[in-house]
């Protein structure tokens, strides 16, 4: 592999999802022998399954109590999660990398007061001046701090409050696109020398009513129990099981890196983004140009499945990648994660930076549906199929 100044390389990872907290378990899950353990929950908002979020420190990361009071679990999460990713850079106590640190962020709305939608609905089924009743109650029954707390720029603000991440600052919104869009945004800003560093990645809070009604409301999630990703039942819902998860990556300058001994966990050889209308084998095609420079090398290719698990468009991409990458194990990890919308494509990244750098044979997250890896890979294809819209593909490959 040629080297370059400017190859986009990955140098911290910060990582929470239902599997744990921290690089460590994900290492495990990534080298275990065997299918991973299901952590999954059925009950508190039946009949949508969720996977969970797992039990966190925050002051870990976030030292001030006054500071984890006035921020939602969302930001909470992702602030946390960029602070794992600082740590293990090396760059958290680093005053002058981290002031001059860009960082661009995916993020969706904030907190929503459940209690005041639930009343306005309830009195909307009485009154036939719905207009008049929505201004009313909005002006008399939300506090102040709720407004605050719903834009969605301020998880970047708190990640610049807590962790003085205080170079150029970037949020994009858009469900997975924005994923995809900051990660493609900063890998071209570095490669083409605008950013010698970069804190990238996002956190999405599944645990949420508002978040299930929205999924709900397009026929999207998964009802009933589990099941595994590439075998949902059309027959239960739309195929989406959520998850709580938060991913962020450091991602610099080769030159920049290598400068201060930084550990390197993988190059990302290219990135690519698009969106359109997917009827007649336009998704297929957008996806054989996304792919580029991308091959399926046997066993030394390995691919991470962004599939949300939707019914029929998950089956497009599963029969894509078999075509297109035909000797290249599949790892839908939604299956094992949830599907995290917004920090979707960073978590498909965190993982395959994580599989490459510890030379991890992954198992099947679906046995039953994903074939055996022979050997550790060598490179590594992330996709993202948004639920909806927007389609992503990153090509990563392992330091020798």
């Amino acid at each position: 592999m040629t080297k370059a100044p400017n190859d986009v390389v990955i140098t911290g990872i910060g990582i929470v999802t239902c599997q744990g907290v921290g690089t460590e378990p994900h290492i495990a899950l990534l080298k275990a022998g065997s299918a991973p353990e299901l952590k999954i929950e059925a009950e508190r908002f039946a009949p949508y399954p969720v996977h969970p979020m797992p039990e966190i420190d925050w002051s870990q990361q976030i030292a001030k109590r006054g500071d984890q009071r006035q921020m939602e679990n969302w930001q909470r999460l992702g602030v946390f999660t960029a602070g794992l990713a600082l740590d293990d850079a090396g760059l958290k106590e680093n005053a002058e990398a981290c002031g001059t640190m860009d960082m661009i962020v995916a993020a969706g709305g904030g907190e929503r007061d459940i209690n005041v939608d639930s009343l306005i609905v309830d009195e909307g089924l009485k009154r036939n001046d719905r207009e008049h009743l929505l201004n009313e109650k909005l002006t008399t029954e939300l506090r102040p701090t709720l407004f605050l707390a719903q834009l969605s720029n301020l998880m970047a603000g708190n990640i610049s409050i807590v962790h003085k991440v205080t170079g150029s600052s970037r949020t994009f919104m858009g469900e997975e696109a924005a994923g995809i869009s900051a990660i493609e945004t900063a890998f071209a800003r570095i490669r083409a020398g605008q950013s010698t560093h970069t804190l990238v990645g996002g956190g999405f809070i599944a645990e949420r009513p508002d978040v299930i009604l929205l999924y709900e409301a397009l026929g999207a999630h998964a009802t009933g129990g589990w099941t595994p990703l590439w075998s949902r039942d059309p027959e239960a819902g739309g195929g989406i099981v959520s998850g709580s998860v938060g991913a962020f990556l450091v991602l610099e300058s080769r030159a920049h890196a290598e400068a201060r001994g930084a550990r390197i966990y993988a190059m990302i050889e290219d990135i690519g983004g698009d969106r359109g209308g997917r009827e007649d084998g336009r998704l297929e095609r957008r996806l054989d140009v996304l792919a580029g420079l991308a091959n399926g090398e046997g066993g030394a290719t390995v691919v991470f499945s962004g599939a949300s698990g939707i019914n029929d468009l998950s089956t497009r991409e599963k029969t894509w990648l078999e075509g297109r990458f035909p000797n290249a194990p599949v790892r839908g990890y939604a299956g094992v994660t949830g599907h995290a919308l917004e920090t979707q494509f960073p978590l498909g990244l965190a993982l395959a930076g994580l599989a490459l750098a510890n030379e991890a044979k992954v198992p099947a997250f679906d046995p039953a549906g994903e074939t055996a890896m022979e050997r550790p890979a060598e490179t590594a294809i992330v996709t993202t199929i948004g639920h909806h819209r927007g389609e992503g593909v990153a090509i990563l490959k392992a330091e020798k």
